[in-house]
């Protein structure tokens, strides 16, 4: 049944409550709800937060953003990692009621001794309801400031020797509207039912990734030679390097041993050569499975000293989890049952028409659901033991969602700190799901999203209507995508890119050699690299690119900088879009407010980064921005100074402003704003 006082459309709530909505530790989110009434009384709402040990807090007092919605918001930050609720409160305010009414009477002389004497029963009430325990000190009759100063107001409003409008303007000074909104007094109070706020720790919102292969790191490749890999030794040489362009996580792509039979060599073809590696997502050998390393990389104890000196570094080590097998896995023989026996009596290979992987045999969830979760959940636990708190799982659309549902639910029982990031290209329910029922991360369609509209639309989607469940991770590229527009536009299309997932995501991440600007495709229309290192060992040569100002490092520092540098940069929900009158142009900006001042009920301008990007990786364009200034804290009229974090210009803004950007010097502005004078002119 609805409530005395209608409380609807409750936000952020999953799915009607099924599932919890998501938050980090310190994240900024709006609880919102519809709240009306009857004839035209006035009404309140508040927010009241519920720690995980059952412990409400104070009321938090929401406030009508578009007055006259009927919709009420409050922004929150829940400090603490855990399962948090929520509950909304709806009221009748009838301070507010006689304040509205008596400010039309008062000054007009209508029943102006009657509308003072109501006012004052009122303020009597609010003095009845302030509690001791909400009184910071006590005068000499034993009475909390708080009542005292309710008690002053009704008397002052009663007495006869004033005026009744000036009795009346105590009512309207700023103090008396702070003490009214700390001690509100309310009527038919209604209470919403809890919904829950699951909590993760910050590096679930926050984080840069790099992607690399450990066996290309320090690989010996010589023609007319056997090559040699490189192992945990020699990739470690790799991670102060990494370390240093400001990245939080480095994913290694699957380390176990890799099938024979079957294999892949290079450019994935079906004949591979004496010495060709193979595909580290086919799985499993004589040497050993998913708990296995292969041996060309070290041994266990190698590993725990290359995840040891990533932590050293401030780096986690996030691990790839592909439930999938080579034919050579000891799965094969072990356990049959969990595989697809076709009608003549083989094992089913992947395939995604036209694509065929002989490499990989897929798992089957459902002949002996019990028998394969339990060793999926050690294998697991197992790299768990050894410091992996990260997990990106490969594919896990195609594997049942109930059983990503309880996997990820018994992992956080015991270690909410680990993490999973769902590599799921595919249709927006599944994606949508998959986040809903556990996953603390998402791969998007970002790489598919070029255009001005197609970014615009696709990024509202991810920050503001899917972001209570669905975290975006901005891949920029990823060892099977290699678009178009890397392909064509140059190191120019390499820059803007990164400047868009960086910037409009708290969480981005780049697969190496997209510092080099690798763009061959293995053939015309394909996504697929060259000589991929999927198939092959790929040593690169990062210092002579450095040395001859061919590498994008430093760009990718610098963005990364200004990532940990801005907390605005840090969060997903508060990314908003701006006009600008050219297609080839777009700007956007980030803002984390300052704090909230009762007297102008108006938070401070805060942390704001505004960044105009050139999407056209060829030409010069110029454009006018025109900016939604409330959205950057200031007023319409207002003029401020803008700072490029890449060229060092500085700038005089206002709300309408030239821009010209040449994608081959600088294709965005990255401006933060400031009060002061420009530097330039």
């Amino acid at each position: 049944m609805i409530g005395r006082i209608p409380i609807l459309d409750i936000h952020p709530v999953v799915d009607c409550g099924r599932w919890p909505a998501k938050a980090a530790a310190g994240e900024t989110f709006e609880i919102s709800a519809t709240v009306f009434r009857e004839g035209h009384d006035a009404v309140a709402a508040g927010v009241v937060l519920i720690d995980p040990d059952g412990n409400p807090g104070r009321l938090l007092p929401m406030r009508e953003p578009a007055p006259g919605t009927d919709r009420w918001a409050v922004e929150v930050q829940l400090p603490d990692e855990g399962m948090w609720q929520f509950r909304v409160e709806a009221w009748g305010d009838p301070i507010a009621t006689w304040l509205h009414d008596a400010g039309i009477k008062i000054p007009r002389n209508m029943d102006a001794e009657l509308m003072c004497e109501e006012g004052a029963r009122l303020f009597d009430r609010a003095a009845r309801g302030v509690r001791p325990a909400e009184c910071p000190g006590v005068d000499d009759g034993g009475t909390c400031g708080h009542r005292a100063a309710f008690l002053a107001i009704a008397a002052r409003l009663r007495d006869d020797n004033l005026d009744p409008r000036a009795r009346f303007a105590v009512v309207q000074l700023p103090e008396t509207a702070a003490l009214i909104a700390s001690h509100p007094l309310r009527t038919l109070v209604t209470r919403s039912g809890r919904n829950r706020v699951v909590v993760d720790r910050r590096r679930a919102l926050f984080g840069s990734w790099y992607e690399f292969f450990p066996r290309s790191e320090g690989a010996v490749v010589k023609e007319g030679a056997a090559p040699a890999s490189g192992n945990f030794k020699t990739a470690g040489n790799r991670l102060p390097a990494v370390a240093r362009m400001g990245f939080d996580v480095v994913y290694l792509p699957p380390i176990h041993p890799i099938g024979h039979q079957y294999r892949k060599g290079r450019n994935n073809t079906l004949t591979p050569e004496p010495y060709d590696p193979g595909s580290p997502w086919a799985i499993g050998s004589e040497e050993g499975g998913h708990d296995a390393i292969h041996p060309d990389l070290g041994t266990l104890e190698e590993f725990d000293d290359f995840v040891a000196r990533a932590r050293e570094l401030g780096m986690e080590i996030a691990l790839d989890l592909a439930l999938q097998c080579s034919p050579d896995h000891p799965w094969v023989k072990e356990h049959p049952e969990w595989f697809n026996i076709r009608a003549d009596g083989s094992i089913a290979y992947a395939e995604n028409p036209p694509k065929k992987y002989q490499d990989i045999y897929p798992l089957n969830f459902d002949q002996d659901p019990e028998g394969l979760y339990a060793e999926v959940k050690r294998v697991v636990r197992h790299w768990m033991d050894h410091g992996v708190r990260i997990f990106r799982v490969d594919n896990p659309h195609t594997k049942p969602v109930n059983f990503w549902e309880r996997l990820l639910a018994d992992i956080a029982s015991t270690d909410p700190d680990v993490l999973f990031l769902a590599e799921a290209f595919t249709r927006p329910a599944m994606m949508q799901t998959l986040a809903k029922v556990g996953f603390h991360q998402s791969y998007t369609y970002f790489t598919w999203r070029n255009t001005k509209p197609e970014i615009e639309e696709y990024l509202t989607e991810l920050s503001q209507e899917t972001a209570h469940f669905l975290r975006p991770n901005l891949f920029v590229n990823t060892p099977d995508i290699l678009h178009e527009y890397l392909q064509n536009g140059g190191v120019p299309a390499f820059k803007i890119r990164a400047v868009l997932a960086a910037l409009m995501s708290p969480t981005w991440g780049v697969y190496a050699g997209y510092e080099l600007a690798e763009n061959t495709p293995v053939r015309p229309g394909s996504e697929e690299y060259l000589d991929s290192e999927k198939y092959q060992y790929k040593p690169r040569d990062w210092a002579g690119a450095e040395r001859e100002g061919r590498s994008l490092a430093p760009l990718i520092t610098r963005l990364n900088l200004l990532r940990r540098a801005h907390p605005a940069l840090q969060e997903l929900r508060n990314l908003r879009f701006h006009n600008v009158d050219q297609p080839e142009l777009i700007c956007f900006s980030k803002r984390l407010p300052g704090a909230y001042d009762t007297a102008t009920r108006r938070h401070g301008i805060g942390d704001v980064v505004l960044v105009v990007v050139n999407l056209d990786p060829h030409n010069t364009h110029e454009a006018t921005v025109h900016l939604d200034m409330p959205t950057l804290g200031l007023d319409w009229q207002a003029e401020f100074v803008v700072d490029d974090e890449l060229s060092g210009e500085s700038y005089r803004w206002r709300q309408s402003n030239y821009v010209r950007l040449d994608p081959h010097v600088h294709p965005a502005h990255i401006f933060t704003l400031r009060s002061g004078s420009p530097h330039r002119p």
